[in-house]
């Protein structure tokens, strides 16, 4: 066997029907669509529509709830405060939430930043913020620092 005699098995890949090529072709002018309608036109996508049958997506059970009204807050890592602080991008005597947001550390305050405790701190910083996590306040105590969790501004 030589590489020009290889071939696919009769019958393995019908040709492509060509719609909408003459009455010879058996599916020419309406190209098996049907007469008017939605479907016969270009461009439909009936997702999730199952002829009057009750959708797949109601008949499941919904679980869960999303609170509307649920508070945002950015999150801020003590390893990255102690790497602008060794920076000079961050004042260890006054790391507020504006100030965060002026170094570049956080991009936007949202319903306030959130210290937590990932990373090492050894700079003893004063930081004050919406919220913290309990280590990030031990972390920041444990290196000499105050971290005061101040009520959200409305």
């Amino acid at each position: 066997m030589k590489l020009h005699e290889l071939h696919d098995n009769p019958g393995s890949s019908p040709k492509r029907k060509r719609v909408g090529r003459g009455p010879g072709s058996g599916v020419g002018k309406t190209g098996g669509r049907g007469i008017k309608g939605q479907k016969s036109r270009s461009g439909v996508a009936l997702n999730a529509y199952e002829g009057g049958q009750m959708p797949l997506y109601q008949r499941l059970p919904k679980r869960g709830f999303n609170k509307p009204n649920a508070k945002h807050y950015a999150i801020v890592n003590l390893g990255l405060i102690q790497k602008f602080i060794e920076a000079g991008k961050l004042d260890a005597a006054n790391v507020t939430e504006d100030a965060l947001v002026a170094s570049g550390l956080v991009r936007r305050k949202l319903d306030g930043v959130r210290v937590l405790a990932k990373g090492e701190i050894t700079a003893a910083a004063t930081i004050t913020v919406t919220g913290a996590s309990k280590g990030a306040v031990e972390a920041v105590e444990k290196a000499g620092g105050k971290l005061t969790v101040a009520a959200a501004a409305e």
